[in-house]
């Protein structure tokens, strides 16, 4: 008996490998078009780590014309959560990542190389493992769980490499008649590669990130098939990457060292190897040292932390960007309304010691990406995550819906617009004030500043309110009436002029405007007064100016 009468034992009903390369065509797409996937375990929450892959994947797909894809890697189904699937596809919705092919939901997908669920592809798997077995390029493992866990007691105690691997790797030496004996009486087996690899010999290998990497060959039979009949995700990748066209794989740095491995996988199955892409984790700042990103630890690392804030996705996007190429923050300069598309990444300036993340940067981001927004923009976006955490925000939205436009449309539109709201759960905090029953229900308290005489401020709002204010006046008119008022007060007009000669002066039209601001808002910082003041009203004016004087 030959190899072919041990695989035909172990897969008697599978196809030839010649039926799924002539189901799964080489992809024509044009010259350097790239083809990237992300490709995650459905077993637990989307971690920031995952959605910066699918950022760098999905750009360079779309900037050479090429296409990126969701293959949801379950093989692995003891540690599968509940809706893990669609749980990622939501993810990548939110953050505007979802594939051109892939999963659409828990079982459907959409794409010619599907299914893109790997525990759909079992019989494509076993077909390949068949051709592997055929070609004495792996065997069957009948070793029990117990022996192998006492080979690695051995090992450890003789200070050995632990594996499957060289004298140590016992079943690789069994006949093919003894194996096909042993599978006719029904012993439980494991499939594994015979790997061809000496330790003693380097391969040389160029990463697209990290640059030119050597390792020792891989000698380790590693388990490509389990008892399940499912694969080991190193086996799975190899067949599905190969079937379904993926030019360059780019994922996390962990899987670095499966380098040898996966390229004598590919080589074994007689397929052209991706190009790998490995990328370096985000890091956290912690006692003066830098460390990954942790799950347990950090609520940041969870992609669902930025939809609670309300960080839009477009920040969290561009931030990503902003961290994967160096040169990326002095594009955005030269280019502050270019979309994100027109950015050309480049793997190769990617850092390959992991960026640090930075939430003071991110939140920067955002107050830009915000302020870009039209009023009606904000309004939509700011309701969406009010209905989902802030009940109270999206009742004052909604009362009433022309004033809150008009309240988002202060200081917006403008060559510089605002930048206060770096997050939606800021909005509140922001425009509460401009509502007056909210005003009012949090008993102002009004801190003046430079002008702190209560005598003086009610003489300044009383005079303002019987001599100056005209709800119907011209930015410019209203302005000439501040300093009309400061001089009549004894402050100078114009701040350079207080500056000049300080002896001369109570203080300036800044000073008087302020206690104004405060008056009417309680705050000392607020975006433009003139534009509040009118959103506000003159009846809500003068009576905020009113009660600021008896309540002081």
């Amino acid at each position: 008996m030959d190899y072919k009468d041990l695989a035909n034992i172990i897969f008697p009903d599978v196809k030839d490998i010649s039926y799924y390369e002539e189901k799964y065509p080489r992809r024509n797409l044009e010259e350097g078009a790239i083809v990237t996937r992300y490709a995650p375990s459905p077993t637990g929450f989307m971690h920031i780590g995952g959605l910066y892959q699918s950022v760098v994947a999905k750009k360079m797909a779309k900037q050479t014309k090429g296409v990126f894809f969701l293959r949801i890697e379950d093989t692995d189904q003891k540690r599968e959560i509940e809706n893990g699937v669609n749980d990622i596809i939501n993810a990548l919705r939110e953050f505007d990542m979802l594939p051109d092919e892939g999963m659409t939901d828990e079982e459907n997908y959409v794409g010619n190389y599907g299914p893109y669920k790997q525990s759909q592809r079992k019989e494509i798997y076993q077909s390949y493992a068949k051709y592997l077995v055929e070609k004495g390029l792996a065997y069957p493992c009948f070793c029990k769980q117990e022996e192998l866990e006492e080979m690695r007691k051995k090992q450890e105690t003789a200070k050995l490499r632990t594996g499957y691997y060289g004298i140590w790797a016992k079943c690789r030496l069994i006949p093919v008649n003894e194996a096909i004996e042993k599978i006719k009486n029904g012993e439980e087996f494991i499939l594994r590669f015979k790997s061809p690899g000496n330790p003693e010999k380097k391969i040389k290998h160029r990463d697209q990130i990290k640059g030119n990497v050597d390792f020792p060959e891989n000698d380790q039979d590693i388990v490509i098939i389990k008892s399940d009949g499912l694969p080991t995700y190193h086996f799975a990748h190899a067949v599905d990457d190969h079937l379904m066209g993926t030019t360059c794989v780019i994922r996390g740095d962990e899987w670095l060292s499966s380098v040898p491995l996966h390229l004598q996988l590919f080589q074994a199955l007689g397929f052209k190897a991706p190009k790998y892409a490995h990328i370096a984790p985000i890091m956290k700042e912690e006692n003066g040292a830098k460390r990954k990103l942790s799950k347990r630890k950090d609520p940041e690392a969870a992609v669902s932390y930025y939809g609670e804030l309300g960080i839009p996705s477009e920040a969290v996007d561009e931030y990503l960007l902003n961290i994967a190429n160096s040169n990326f923050e002095q594009w955005r300069r030269q280019n502050p309304d270019a979309k994100l598309d027109e950015f050309d990444l480049q793997l190769n300036k990617m850092s390959v010691s992991g960026a640090l993340f930075d939430i003071i940067k991110l939140l920067d981001i955002s107050k830009r990406v915000i302020s870009k927004y039209t009023k009606e923009q904000v309004y939509e976006k700011a309701l969406v995550w009010a209905e989902k955490y802030d009940k109270e925000l999206k009742q004052l939205l909604e009362e009433n819906k022309e004033y809150a436009l008009k309240v988002f449309g202060i200081e917006r539109g403008n060559v510089k617009p605002r930048r206060d709201i770096a997050k939606w759960s800021d909005v509140k905090e922001n425009i509460i004030y401009m509502y007056d029953k909210e005003f009012y229900k949090s008993k102002p308290i009004y801190e003046f500043q430079k002008i702190s005489d209560k005598e003086e401020i009610k003489n300044i709002i009383n005079t303002y309110i019987t001599k100056y204010y005209n709800n119907s006046d011209d930015k410019q008119t209203w302005f000439e009436k501040i300093k009309d008022l400061s001089e009549d007060f004894g402050y100078a007009r114009e701040t350079k002029e207080y500056k000049n000669n300080p002896e001369k002066y109570k203080g300036h039209v800044g000073d008087v405007s302020t206690v104004i601001r405060i008056c009417l808002t309680s705050r000392s910082n607020t975006p433009d007064m003139y534009e509040i003041m009118n959103v506000l009203g003159e009846k809500s004016v003068k009576d905020r100016l009113q009660y600021a004087t008896q309540n002081m």
